[in-house]
C-alpha cells in the first residue's frame, strides 16, 4: 500500500505519532478503568431491582453515567477537569500532581497508565512498522492495559473487553496476519479449556474457586491471536510473573498471602511478552537444550 510504504520511509515520525496517539488513548483508558466497573455495577443493581420489582425511579432520574458523560471531575471537590488540565502526562506535571481547585493530590497512576500506553504503542509500531499488523495489535495492547488495571482494582475481567479481543484475533488470523486460522481457532479453544479444567479440578479438590471465568476468556483471546503453540509459554510466563509479584507485594506491603490475587494481569503481561518476543524466547530455550 502506497501510504504504508511512505510512512515506513519516516520511522521516527511514525514512532512519534504512535507515542502521542498512545498517550491520548491512555488518558481515555483511565476513564475506562475507573468507570466501566461502576457502569457494570449500576447495570447489575438495575437488573436486580427489576427482577425484585422494586421501584427504580430514583436511578432513572439520576445523571447519565457512561464513558462519555459526565465530564471528569476531582473526586474531592467536584471541580470539572478542563481540556488544558487533561493533557496526558504534561498536565499532571504542570499541576504538580494536585487539583488546581482544592490542591488535593492526584494519583500518580493516571500519568503512569498514559505513559505506559504511549510507550507500548510505540514499541508495537517499532516492532511491526507501519502495517496492518500494528493497526490491529494496538487495540489488543490497549485492551490488555485496561484489563490489567481493572482486575487489580476489582478482580474483574469484563466480557465487553475480553470477548471483542478474542473475535478480533480470530478475524485477524482469518487472513493469516499472525498465525494460521487453524492454530488461532484451537488456540482459543485450548486457552479457555486449559484454565477451565484447572478451575474445576481445584474446586473439586479444595471446594474453593481458584480463578474467575474472565481468566479463561482472556487466555482464549491470547490463543486466538498467537495460536495454540504459544499457550505453554504464556502460562509459564504468567506463573513466573505472578510468583515474583506476589512475593514482592508480600514483602514490601505486608500483603496477606492468603488473600486472593487477580491472575488476569499476569496473563496480560505474559501475553504481551509472548507477542513481542515469544519466538525468540522459544528459540533461545531450544538452543539451551542443544536442539
Amino acid at each position: 500500500m502506497p501510504l504504508i510504504e511512505t510512512l515506513n520511509n519516516y520511522p521516527g515520525l511514525v514512532l512519534a505519532l504512535a507515542l502521542v496517539f498512545g498517550l491520548l488513548v491512555g488518558s481515555f483508558l483511565n476513564v475506562v478503568i475507573h468507570r466501566l466497573p461502576l457502569m457494570m455495577q449500576r447495570e447489575w443493581q438495575s437488573e436486580c431491582r427489576a427482577l425484585l420489582e422494586l421501584d427504580n425511579g430514583e436511578q432513572t432520574a439520576s445523571e447519565p453515567f457512561n464513558l462519555a458523560v459526565p465530564r471528569s471531575r476531582c473526586p474531592h471537590c467536584g471541580h470539572r477537569i478542563t481540556a488544558l488540565e487533561n493533557i496526558p502526562v504534561f498536565s499532571y506535571l504542570a499541576l504538580r500532581g494536585k487539583c488546581s481547585e482544592c490542591q488535593a493530590p492526584i494519583s500518580i497512576r493516571y500519568p503512569l497508565v498514559e505513559l505506559a500506553t504511549g510507550l507500548l504503542s510505540a514499541l508495537v509500531v517499532y516492532q511491526f512498522g507501519a502495517s496492518l499488523q500494528s493497526a490491529l495489535l494496538l487495540p489488543l495492547i490497549w485492551g490488555l492495559i485496561a484489563l490489567t488495571m481493572i482486575d487489580f482494582d476489582h478482580q474483574l475481567l469484563p466480557d465487553s473487553i475480553t470477548l471483542p479481543l478474542l473475535w478480533l484475533g480470530l478475524v485477524a488470523n482469518a487472513f493469516g496476519l499472525f498465525t494460521d486460522l487453524h492454530s488461532a481457532l484451537w488456540g482459543a479453544v485450548a486457552g479457555y479449556m486449559s484454565l477451565w479444567s484447572v478451575y474445576w479440578l481445584f474446586k473439586l479438590v479444595t471446594g474453593k474457586e481458584g480463578m474467575g471465568y474472565g481468566d479463561f476468556k482472556l487466555l482464549a483471546a491470547l490463543g486466538a491471536w498467537m495460536g495454540w503453540q504459544m499457550l505453554p509459554l504464556i502460562i509459564i510466563l504468567s506463573s513466573l510473573v505472578g510468583a515474583v509479584l506476589g512475593i514482592g507485594l508480600t514483602l514490601i506491603r505486608g500483603r496477606d498471602s492468603a488473600s486472593p490475587m487477580p491472575f488476569g494481569p499476569f496473563l496480560a503481561i505474559a501475553g504481551l511478552v509472548a507477542l513481542l518476543w515469544g519466538p525468540l524466547l522459544v528459540e533461545r530455550y531450544f538452543q539451551l537444550l542443544g536442539y
